[in-house]
């Protein structure tokens, strides 16, 4: 335990508190049980260390942050190491990578249990399972989902400058007054392509040459490693899931013909509906419908999405249309707080209210005129007006 405890201590003091992400603020730190699920990359070890050092930097000695891939916990288990920890004090236990410890959940829950004066926060991949586990963490742990950076908290790690967080309302009603505001500040435009290309994981800051080579590792390691063990998929069909990404990264988004990708991946049309969402899970993909579906439905989506602009670049070989670009970029800001769903007269229906059309800065309203709460986001303008909503402003809602 000793060599864990000098683990900590180095990392928290190797630990920046220059720019936290939104997410901390979302969570219930006070809760004693508290999952934070998200695909690898995005931030959520970083997370914790800086919550640990914001909040107990003057009490070191009553909290422990460990990894649960560190190899201590090969030939030691979680429930003695838990054991010590209380008995030395402990009072806060922060524990990643938690679906590498094997039966993790009902050893959360036997900790849960029997130690009901320790706090848990723990972290995991996107594909862990709370409802479905055998211990049904779900009654026990409040579950935060983690995506990637907002376009807003990249300009803030650029520009050194604090942006608000905006409400999807408030956009809609105050965009021209907003859109002045944030631009006398920073300028948008000189930072949005490279926020669509390499600016959704926060692993840019470790060097931009090598980004999508690592966010390609990123990909290989859900897809091989994750999937098998957290959906036990036999490693000889991830071939044909790897397969079906590339389908989508390279035509998405499109509305999908079941059938006849089905055929070109190799399997039956209710497998290929299963592959979509074991893709959406693990965050790779994002699946559009009319409607809400039911939990546990398999059903064809109306339209596919890759779940961010930073893997339409990093998968897709041909020339990425900017269309799609736009597209991908407004489903992935919005959906983070919002229902989206798909629309046969314009690009997005939000919430069940909002319809919005997506384009260029001369982008037209025929095609929505008409349409009750019904708006244009457009892309290459700086300032809103009325009906006409800068698209970057969307990257402000997280």
């Amino acid at each position: 335990m000793e060599k864990l405890i000098h683990g900590f201590r180095k990392k928290i003091a190797l630990t920046t508190l220059d720019f936290i992400r939104s997410a901390e603020n979302d969570i219930n730190w006070n809760a004693r049980l508290v999952c934070i699920r998200g695909p690898r990359g995005v931030g959520k070890t970083t997370l914790l260390l800086q919550h640990i050092k914001k909040t107990f930097s003057e009490n070191l000695q009553n909290v422990l942050y460990v990894s649960l891939d560190n190899l201590y916990f090969v030939e030691n288990s979680l429930i003695d190491f838990v054991e010590t920890f209380v008995q030395r004090g402990g009072t806060h236990l922060f524990l990643d990578e938690v679906h590498k410890y094997p039966n993790w959940s009902q050893t959360i829950k036997n900790i849960y249990d029997d130690y009901p004066e320790l706090f848990v926060v723990f972290t995991g991949s996107s594909l862990l399972e709370i409802l479905n586990a055998r211990a049904d963490l779900s009654r026990r742990a409040l579950v935060y989902n983690m995506q990637g950076l907002s376009f807003r908290e990249y300009l803030s790690i650029k520009t050194k400058v604090e942006l608000p967080i905006l409400s999807l309302e408030e956009i809609i009603k105050n965009n021209e007054k907003l859109s002045s505001q944030i631009v006398s500040k920073v300028k948008p435009f000189a930072y949005f392509e490279d926020y669509l290309k390499i600016g959704y994981y926060p692993f840019f800051l470790e060097g931009e040459d090598d980004y999508n080579s690592r966010l390609t590792e990123v990909i290989n390691m859900i897809l091989d490693i994750e999937l098998p063990l957290l959906r036990k998929i036999d490693t000889s069909y991830i071939s044909k899931i790897k397969k079906l990404l590339m389908v989508v990264a390279k035509s998405a988004p499109f509305i999908a013909n079941t059938t006849e990708l089905a055929s070109m991946v190799g399997v039956a049309r209710q497998t290929l509906l299963s592959y979509f969402d074991y893709l959406e899970e693990s965050m790779l993909i994002k699946q559009l419908f009319k409607e809400s579906r039911g939990l546990g439905t398999l059903q064809k989506p109306d339209k596919l999405f890759l779940e961010n602009t930073n893997l339409m670049y990093a998968l897709a070989e041909e020339k990425i249309e900017i269309g799609n670009i736009r597209e991908t970029f407004v489903l992935n800001q919005l959906k983070k707080k919002h229902d989206v769903f798909f629309s046969i007269e314009s690009d997005f229906y939000v919430d069940n209210k909002y319809t919005f059309e997506i384009g260029g800065k001369n982008k037209k309203r025929q095609q929505i005129q008409g349409m009750e709460s019904s708006y244009i986001i457009a892309d290459n303008i700086e300032y809103g007006t009325d009906r006409r909503i800068p698209i970057w402003l969307f990257g402000f809602l997280y």
